[in-house]
């Protein structure tokens, strides 16, 4: 591509800024550059063997379909298949991907004879989490069983199939809206895992209304108190607004600052707020200087949000089903239209 005087930078995964002179740039490929695409098409294809698709509507198993007003990312062949391969399309369908006081452990029940069919599935279902969100926090709990599986994790891991047999017809929306906002949540699960007692990190963050990046992780460490583990989540959510800010920045998008993180623990907010470390805080004092150091810059501002409108509760925890719907349409998790 040099032959070109194309000038690349990496961004994320992704090749941006290549300009090949004064009259010819598609730093960003809309549907108005339709003679610039076409014009970039002939000098690859010039260079290597290509075939041209045109629009996308399956790709490594995520299946698009576009309407009016934006485009929905789904797996329903992808779920339809893992159904089949394991025998449970007869299955009925559940309403929740995880019982809400499910806490499984490395040495309950019997071990698996064959462990790697455990691995398999817990592999594709991990896969399905680029357009499950809902799935994530389940995911994570049966990923921690990966070594010596046992009866019980496999059971959990059939009863997400169930739960996906509901679902495989939803997926992520993504609006043509010009609002490029970005807006973020986290919460905490403390001392939640039966084995480590180590908390559970969740966040969320939207670009205007939608969903675009989500984690669902277990902590490095013990907290000794909620406060703590809502502080390090605190820490993680801004990291993930750090890197995305650059990436909309890098893309050549506007977006407006600063953004927005909600956490539903009012000690938490005021900690940042008000860095006086003491005795109680001072173990947490370098996750404190980070959160504190992006509101410094301005990238960030904390705000307050209830338990009831908290979007990410799914993310570190069991949930019921009547709170899933509310958080399908708090996240753009809708059914494909008709």
């Amino acid at each position: 591509m040099a032959s070109f005087g194309w000038i690349l930078r990496l961004v994320g995964w992704a090749w941006v800024g290549c300009d090949t002179g004064p009259d010819f740039s598609f730093k960003n490929w809309t549907c108005t550059d339709l003679s610039e695409i076409s014009s970039l098409k002939g000098l690859l294809h010039e260079q290597f063997r290509i075939k041209d698709f045109s629009s996308l509507n399956y790709f490594l198993g995520i299946e698009a379909l576009y309407c009016n007003s934006g485009v929905l990312l789904h797996q329903k062949k992808f779920i339809h298949d893992l159904l089949e391969s394991v025998d449970s399309s007869a299955s009925s369908v559940i309403v929740c991907p995880l019982t809400i006081n499910e806490k499984l452990t490395a040495s309950v029940g019997d071990p698996l004879p064959k462990p790697e069919e455990y691995r398999c599935l817990v592999g594709k279902l991990n896969f399905l989490t680029h357009t499950q969100p809902d799935i994530s926090f389940a995911i994570r709990h049966l990923s921690q069983f990966l070594q010596t599986p046992h009866v019980p994790h496999m059971q959990v891991a059939l009863h997400l199939l169930r739960y996906l047999k509901g679902t495989s017809e939803f997926g992520l929306f993504f609006s043509h809206s010009p609002d490029l906002a970005l807006r973020a949540y986290c919460d905490s699960d403390w001392a939640s895992c039966a084995d480590s007692r180590r908390p559970i990190t969740g966040f969320c963050v939207f670009l205007g209304d939608y969903l675009v990046s989500w984690k669902s992780k277990k902590q490095l460490v013990v907290s000794l108190s909620s406060v703590e583990a809502k502080y390090r989540a605190m820490s993680k959510v801004a990291a993930k607004v750090t890197w995305l800010s650059r990436l909309l920045f890098d893309f050549g998008l506007p977006s407006s600052f600063p953004v927005s993180l909600y956490c539903d623990n009012q000690t938490a907010l005021h900690i940042a707020r008000n860095p006086v470390f003491h005795e109680r805080t001072k173990h947490i004092e370098l996750n404190c200087h980070f959160v504190i150091s992006k509101i410094g810059d301005g990238l960030i501002s904390l705000a307050h949000v209830s338990s009831d409108a908290q979007v990410v509760d799914i993310l570190t925890k069991g949930f019921l089903g009547l709170l899933i719907i509310f958080i399908f349409a708090s996240w753009g998790f809708y059914h494909p239209p008709t």
